[in-house]
């Protein structure tokens, strides 16, 4: 059973990530700030063995190391890595506050990036032909009024997520980012009706992204039938123009 790291398993996209990949028989190790009900819902669905959530504030980026030596490492060897975890800042660029910029960053660029080492280094231990998928966003290829910011926190793991994907190729270890589109999640619970309408008519398909959609394409880039994708963004909302 091929165990995988899922940051941000307590709600959304992360929690049916975790669930998808549990339904096809990979070991997840969940890690968010706290346990939800979402979490408690996957340990009643799922036996300790196949499921294991980790509390683990994100903004702490100098505490990873811990957080895999003291928890994560026991659990190996790792497969996969899920960077999914996420916050946004809304404001526009005028308005910008270093404080909330900071932590944004810290979430989105510094903590997945420091993860991504220490799983790096565990599929090299292990010689594990292992598979990074890093949930970027729409937002990185689109531009929205209020999400400067956190547009370039998604461009930036772009970035990291191709140039991992040719650091480590030569060892058979992939690196790929799904984007996906605005989405129902606590993320979008902030925008009224007028303003998913206006996000939505942006699409061909007129309709908010499929998060069975995108957690079926985060399964299928950890599955050996995407073997051969790597470095690669896949963009899964709704046709966005």
């Amino acid at each position: 059973m091929k165990t995988i790291v899922v940051t941000g398993d307590s709600r959304g996209l992360g929690n049916k990530i975790c669930d998808k990949l549990l339904e096809s028989n990979f070991r997840v190790i969940g890690i968010s700030r706290k346990v939800s009900e979402n979490i408690l819902e996957l340990e009643k669905k799922y036996r300790r063995e196949q499921y294991i959530h980790i509390n683990f504030d994100l903004c702490l980026t100098e505490d990873i190391k811990d957080l895999y030596l003291q928890q994560i490492k026991e659990e190996g060897p790792i497969y996969g890595l899920v960077n999914n975890a996420g916050i946004a800042y809304d404001e526009i660029a005028t308005n910008a506050k270093l404080e909330p910029l900071e932590k944004m960053f810290r979430v989105n660029v510094f903590s997945p990036i420091i993860l991504t080492k220490y799983i790096l280094r565990d599929m090299l231990l292990n010689e594990i032909k292992g598979s990074i998928v890093h949930i970027s966003s729409v937002c990185a290829h689109t531009g929205y009024k209020g999400l400067s910011m956190y547009s370039a926190t998604k461009a930036a793991i772009e970035a990291f997520s191709k140039t991992v994907a040719r650091e480590f190729g030569g060892r058979k270890i992939r690196s790929n980012c799904v984007a996906p589109g605005f989405m129902e999640t606590d993320m979008s619970k902030t925008l009224n009706s007028e303003q998913k309408d206006r996000i939505y008519l942006r699409t061909s398909l007129k309709e908010e992204t499929n998060l069975e959609s995108v957690s079926n394409t985060v399964k299928f880039l950890l599955s050996e039938e995407s073997y051969s994708i790597t470095g690669q963004v896949i963009h899964v909302d709704n046709g966005t123009i």
